[in-house]
């Protein structure tokens, strides 16, 4: 009996792991499929070719306990090199939290696309905690003409949001939602101990499960303008 309890643990000791990685290859794919759709739908190229990052948040759930909130965990992709503006680089695991993010909402889960125009709002978020409105500037992602002649260097927003709740597109505000490196996640994909700054910028090799993200990225927008 002793034996097989031993066996058992040394089993579960091997499996855990295996299985919090491939729980965060699935968020990762799952990031891809939004980003497809998001592109497909409101999020238009020349606002990506201005990016420095994306944020993509498969599934934010709104929760109703108390004063209400919502959750969700996504995928940090930032530009190589020193003004992030090369290709795109490695995923890094990122959670999401709002006391209320608003009637927009509703009772379903909804995909958000974040897009950082600038070096500022991409230090900030890879610092550490980033409240969006406070720490960085958000706001509703433009769209149709308005974001075809949007000029990141001659606004003062460091964050646009889009999103998709029940097949629906908008650009909304997440202002007062919290972003924070998912370090638990971040080990378990990785496999050791690692901050989101560590893996953008410490030419970490990105796991194959972060290829189809890389792709539609890549399609979309190459390098940045």
């Amino acid at each position: 009996m002793k034996k097989r309890m031993i066996v058992a643990a040394l089993c579960l000791a091997v499996a855990s792991p295996l299985f919090a990685q491939k729980k965060e290859e699935e968020r990762i794919s799952n990031s891809a499929t939004v980003f497809r759709a998001l592109l497909a739908g409101p999020l238009p190229t020349n606002i990506l070719d201005q990016a420095a990052c994306v944020l993509i948040f498969p599934s934010v759930k709104k929760v109703a306990i108390g004063i209400g909130g919502s959750y969700g965990r996504g995928v940090l992709v930032c530009r190589a090199g020193a003004e992030m503006n090369g290709a795109w680089g490695t995923p890094a695991m990122y959670k999401l939290d709002q006391a209320s993010i608003g009637v927009q909402l509703g009772s379903t889960a909804t995909d958000f696309v974040l897009v950082v125009m600038n070096h500022t709002g991409a230090e900030q978020i890879l610092n550490g905690k980033t409240k969006l409105g406070a720490n960085a500037a958000a706001a509703a992602g433009p769209t149709g003409a308005q974001a075809t002649g949007y000029n990141a260097a001659s606004m003062h927003v460091d964050v646009l949001t889009y999103s998709r709740s029940s097949g629906l597109f908008a650009g909304v505000s997440l202002e007062g939602a919290s972003m924070d490196t998912d370090d638990d996640a971040n080990k378990a994909l990785y496999g050791k101990s690692i901050t989101a700054k560590e893996i953008v910028e410490g030419g970490q090799v990105a796991p194959p499960a972060a290829k189809p993200l890389d792709d539609e990225l890549t399609k979309a927008s190459p390098t940045r303008k």
